[in-house]
């Protein structure tokens, strides 16, 4: 079934997704908050053979995908759709457009959220170019407590200070104020050093996606749980089991069901499946 189920199947069709809208429009002052994230979990593959022959070591595979939710009245979730598959950025953003494509866009405030990385802002940006981006402040935090513990030492006073000022800022969008106490920094160690230059360069260019207050103002999320909850419940729970390594085509079948069962499309794709086995047997 899994090997039956199309992209475009299993994504929720246009009329299924503005009665989402609807339901999330219901009751608020505001168009609803459609979150647009990406990332990508990590799958554990096989090569090809059989049992009696020998197939080699298994490698760990990124399963990239992408979750979209809405955000409407007291930050109550509605999830929209979800797809994740062993492929490239380019097969992600084919996927993406699809379902960019079924979106109105004009019906919601569409949020871009990621953790940083170039490749998602690039795949987000292509279909949603009026998104606001938002980089996500669990991934920044970690990168920034990280310089702390490698300046001042782990668990040190000082290093909490330093971390939770740094974080204060970024949350007021004074993300100027952070890069140049960055750049005047002595480190103390070469491994402080490193890590200074790190967080310097990750946050450089960030300006607009950070300033978590007036997020938080505006209704707009600050952090990616919704996808990084989509790894787990799609792809970890199911590939990631003791002793199981996939094919990769077996893998993207499966995660092509799980995607259906959490978007809503699940009988429609059992439809589609049970159609064309009837169609392909043979007349009696």
């Amino acid at each position: 079934m899994g090997e039956a189920a199309t992209l475009e199947r299993v994504l929720p069709d246009t009329d299924e997704i503005a009665r989402r809208i609807e339901t999330a429009r219901a009751g608020a002052r505001r168009r609803p908050v459609l979150v647009v994230a990406c990332d990508g979990a990590h799958a554990p593959t096989r090569p090809p053979g059989g049992r009696k022959t020998k197939r080699g070591p298994g490698t760990w595979r990124e399963a990239k995908g992408f979750r979209l939710y809405l955000l409407g009245q007291d930050d109550r979730v509605l999830h929209v759709a979800s797809w994740h598959q062993m492929a490239d950025k380019a097969e992600l953003s084919r996927a993406l457009g699809v379902m960019a494509m079924r979106v109105p866009h004009d019906q919601v405030r569409i949020a871009l959220v990621a953790d940083g990385a170039e490749w998602i802002w690039d795949v987000c940006r292509d279909h949603f170019p009026k998104g606001e981006e938002i980089l996500d402040d669990y991934h920044c935090a970690e990168h920034v407590y990280e310089t702390a513990r490698a300046q001042y030492g782990e668990g040190t006073l000082e290093a909490h200070e330093w971390a939770e000022a740094t974080l204060t800022r970024l949350c007021l969008n004074a993300l100027g104020a952070v890069v140049g106490g960055l750049l005047r920094m002595t480190p103390r160690t070469a491994e402080a050093e490193e890590a200074i230059r790190a967080l310097s360069i990750y946050l450089a260019g960030q300006q607009e996606r950070v300033g978590y207050a007036e997020l938080r103002r505006r209704g707009l999320p600050q952090g990616s749980g919704g996808v990084e909850s989509a790894n787990k419940l799609i792809c970890h729970v199911r590939l990631k089991r003791s002793g199981a390594w996939w094919l990769e085509a077996n893998g993207n079948a499966m995660l092509r069901i799980r995607c259906a069962l959490y978007n809503g499309t699940f009988e429609r794709i059992f439809s589609d499946y049970m159609t064309s086995n009837a169609a392909a047997r043979p007349s009696p």
